[in-house]
């Protein structure tokens, strides 16, 4: 493609489900010629995965990093600490470099023709407009979470919100296009406060809220899957660009060569070994469990789904990362679980996830339901088994389970006995239903994203807009 002048710098929220679509936006921007410049904190930066090979394939892909302000043994998960770092430390940094002459290999490159941050970044409004700079906001939660947020506002007006916690079933009616989907139990934890001044509830609506200052909106959704919750959001956005599945989206630009980057945005390295362990699994037999990046759980949870997985008879793929597995403590593990692991699972702490579910052995997915797993499962066709954890999880599991019919809902305080009978369920009893389902619902996300779809539309757009930006002088 033809080198552009226009120059996007992108900012993700620094954590992994932040950072890999906002980079799967940044190669495909750079792939059409735009310059592109992603910016993360440098903790993130010196983990980040193939940041040697992403540079050699896309010359107009530059990286920057910025101190955090936090020490290096921070855990640096989602809390009020990494939250007020991005307003104290992160801001004074970025707005810094945005003032600095950003190079290249030693070349100058465009001043910034605007600004791509994640709607969770709210500081980068701020300094936006104090440069002068447009912004468009990337929201990485499912649409309908969105729109649910947008309406905060109208439902604690309508008495909606706060709710009594005696009926959590009882329907949202306050959230146009979300008619019979919503409940008081599938709506984040900030809303289930008593009183509506509750600074966490008032700090979320303020974040989404500040999303509409934006020039434009950014979503990694499919348009046709989410059209009624999109038409209400459009009269709060003077443009919404739909681009999902952006991994998808990519591979359709630059064929095979985004499946060797495949581990781009990742923050961990894959364990070659599950690759050959699924090679040996027969076709459409294995259950695939990750539960991403921030849920954490009990020793006597990880023993439960344990003896679920071992019980159900069926073959498992089992990301535990080590943050994860601390909670097993001391105790040894009982030696059933040792032997039925050994005869027919894999137990690993990472995996390169579009890698498995590509795979033809896999069935199922065993998933928290993060919008990344969701998308990337509905592109490979993978049925789910869905056990939201927090934020957007449990509104993209009612689509995923009641909406698209795609998946099994898992009940929260989930037993051995509930997880062995829902694996049994999805791979055996309703196989056949939910892969048809699935199947139906996959062909329109890979349609999206071909020639003349509309995501592959939306993306010419938004090129074509920020071509048509005005450039600053050097």
């Amino acid at each position: 493609m033809e080198k552009s002048q226009s120059h996007v710098v992108i900012f993700p929220f620094p954590l992994q489900g932040h950072i890999k679509p906002l980079l799967c936006l940044a190669e495909l921007l750079s792939h059409a010629g735009l310059h592109v410049t992603f910016v993360n904190t440098r903790h993130n930066h010196n983990r980040l995965a193939n940041l040697r090979a992403l540079s050699a394939h896309f010359p107009t892909l530059h990286f920057e990093s910025i101190l955090d302000g936090l020490p290096d043994d921070h855990p640096r998960t989602l809390g009020s600490e990494l939250l007020i770092a991005l307003k104290t430390s992160i801001k004074p940094h970025f707005k810094e470099l945005l003032q600095s002459s950003l190079k290249a290999n030693g070349v100058a490159l465009p001043p910034p023709t605007c600004i791509i941050t994640d709607g969770l970044v709210t500081f980068a409004f701020d300094v936006a407009e104090e440069l002068g700079l447009p912004i468009l906001s990337f929201d990485v939660g499912c649409a309908p979470y969105m729109w649910t947020c947008l309406c905060l506002p109208n439902l604690i007006e309508q008495g909606q919100l706060p709710f009594p916690d005696d009926d959590m079933n009882a329907e949202i009616t306050g959230v146009p296009g979300m008619e019979g989907l919503l409940r008081r139990v599938d709506l984040p934890g900030f809303c289930r406060v008593k009183q509506s001044s509750h600074p966490a509830l008032q700090f979320a609506i303020h974040e989404t809220q500040t999303q509409k200052r934006a020039s434009a909106l950014i979503l990694d959704t499919i348009y046709e899957l989410d059209a009624q919750c999109l038409s209400h959001m459009a009269t709060m956005f003077p443009k919404i660009y739909t681009l999902g599945p952006l991994h998808s989206l990519l591979h359709s630009q630059i064929g095979d060569v985004s499946r060797l980057l495949a581990s781009h945005g990742g923050l961990g390295k894959g364990d070659p070994n599950c690759m050959t362990w699924l090679d040996s699994q027969p076709t459409k037999s294995v259950l695939y469990v990750s539960f991403g990046t921030l849920v954490t759980l009990t020793r006597t949870q990880i023993i439960e789904f344990w003896y679920g997985l071992v019980n159900s008879g069926h073959p498992f793929l089992w990301v535990l990362q080590s943050d994860i597995t601390s909670g097993l403590g001391e105790d040894p593990i009982p030696i059933e679980l040792e032997i039925g692991t050994k005869e027919r699972g894999c137990i690993v702490n990472w995996v390169s996830q579009e890698e498995v579910l590509a795979h033809k052995s896999l069935g199922g997915f065993l998933t928290h339901n993060g919008w990344n797993s969701t998308v990337e499962s509905i592109v490979a066709g993978i049925p789910m088994i869905c056990w939201p954890y927090l934020g957007d999880q449990h509104i993209t599991s009612r689509s995923v389970c009641e909406k698209w019919k795609i998946g099994l809902r898992l009940k929260e305080n989930c037993d051995r006995k509930d997880i062995e009978t829902i694996i049994r369920m999805l791979l055996e009893f309703k196989r056949g239903e939910i892969q048809s389902s699935m199947d139906t619902i996959s062909k329109v996300a890979c349609d999206s994203v071909a020639k003349g779809g509309s995501s592959n539309h939306n993306l010419e757009m938004l090129i074509q807009d920020i071509r048509n930006m005005p450039t600053r002088p050097q």
